[in-house]
């Protein structure tokens, strides 16, 4: 396998993964038998504008509805009202969003079932500030805890304390009306309760968790949060408090999208390692234990025999200490192509499936053995880039950075490591 192949060949296995889990493909299988009755249609995230078309292709009855996702993440719906809002920040389109959603479900008849489509990045773009938060206060909030290296998990938990429509709130908001929530993981673990923050199921966590999330990462709340969070009616519905007449579906998870790698890389004739769907921390340090197990197969065939793809999903975070460029992807590569230094025989890519890497226009990028040697030849110190935080523009410079334009699903990272023999 050339240089190029190996390339290109990772990439396929990315694609395939982005392919498992878009609606197109996976989301008519969990529609009811009977399609044929009234459907109002709510939901968030980046795939929620995909979601909808799909929806739209395969219900035979009445439909009306609407569902924020990402700016540039719409899609061609003809009646489910699309709002585009920003993330991983929320701003006004959506609150707006979410007031209009409210609405919408007040105005529920009696013979229409409410369907909840939800996919990760829902927390941001359907973002409702309780009465005694500013946006602009929750918008500080966010910011601060995505640069803090929290997990998605601490960041949800106070994230759906401080709203008015997550936590269980908006199922809360539904009553006894019938709701159908289908929802594409994007989340370790595939909780209910962590994905787009849970906004139609009850919530296990607490308020004293969402304080000590705060405390644990110093981050600067004003007075306004500290009190909210101090008092009852920040509490979030709890379990047992669940409407018989609702149901949750996960149509899509990562743990899929891995397999069906994996399945292509059997086909191939490689030899597949799934280290799992879950993984988390700092990124550059899960990069050293993928350089590790790396290594250790390059010269042993040991736990998996060359030629042999290493697969990895979950998401990992980045505690930003630099003003550089990047997402948990560039930063897990750029720490992988660090430690290995151009060992020979081994390749490497890592993307996040919703095609953007963090906030940058990239889905991640990719490494050859060359590129180590390539990078010293223009003058690229990886520590240096490491350190500022620059994955982003290490890998531009090396020509290496993979753009996909928004792929309208969300199953979190994807990690593929190629090992072939020397």
């Amino acid at each position: 396998m050339t240089p190029s192949e190996a390339s290109a060949f990772l990439e396929s296995l990315f694609q395939t993964a982005v392919a498992t889990a878009h609606p197109a493909n996976c989301l008519e299988p969990h529609l009811p038998q009977d399609r044929t009755g009234k459907a109002l249609v709510i939901g968030a995230g980046k795939a929620s504008a995909a979601m909808a078309e799909a929806f739209e292709a395969h219900w035979q009855g009445p439909v009306r509805g609407l569902v924020v996702t990402r700016y540039d993440h719409g899609a061609n719906t003809k009646s489910i009202r699309v709002i585009e809002a920003a993330h991983p920040v929320p701003d006004a389109e959506g609150t707006l969003a979410a007031q209009e959603t409210l609405a919408l479900i007040e105005s529920a008849e009696a013979d229409e079932t409410i369907f909840c489509l939800l996919s990760g990045g829902g927390s941001a773009l359907l973002s409702l500030p309780c009465a005694q938060i500013t946006l602009s206060q929750k918008q500080a909030i966010n910011k601060a805890l995505l640069k803090s290296g929290a997990s998605i998990d601490e960041i949800n938990c106070v994230r759906k304390h401080l709203s008015a429509i997550k936590g269980g709130r908006l199922a809360a908001a539904c009553k006894d009306k019938p709701l159908i929530t289908l929802a594409i993981s994007d989340v370790p673990g595939d909780s209910p309760d962590v994905i787009a923050s849970g906004p139609t199921v009850t919530d296990p966590s607490t308020r004293a968790d969402a304080l000590a999330v705060l405390e644990r990462y110093k981050i600067d709340a004003p007075d306004s949060v500290l009190q909210w969070l101090n008092s009852s009616e920040s509490e979030t519905p709890k379990p047992g408090n669940e409407s018989p007449l609702h149901r949750f579906e996960i149509i899509a998870t990562p743990k899929q999208s891995l397999l069906a790698a994996a399945d292509i890389v059997t086909e191939a004739g490689l030899t597949p390692l799934v280290l799992g769907d879950t993984l988390e921390g700092e990124s550059s340090e899960v990069a050293k234990v993928h350089a590790a197990i790396a290594t250790f197969i390059a010269e042993n065939d040991m736990p998996a025999p060359k030629p042999c793809v290493i697969l990895s999903g979950g998401e990992t975070t980045v505690t930003v200490k630099g003003t550089g460029r990047g997402g948990r992807n560039a930063e897990f590569l750029l720490s992988l192509l660090h430690e290995l230094k151009g060992y020979e025989g081994i390749y490497a890519i890592a993307c996040d499936t919703d095609g953007i890497d963090g906030t940058e226009d990239n889905a991640g990028a990719w490494f050859t053995p060359d590129s180590y040697a390539k990078s010293h030849e223009l003058g690229l110190n990886s520590e240096a880039y490491l350190a500022n935080n620059d994955g982003y523009s290490f890998f531009e410079r090396l020509g290496t950075l993979l753009k996909t334009s928004p792929t309208r699903t969300n199953v979190n990272d994807f990690r593929a490591i190629l090992i072939l023999p020397k």
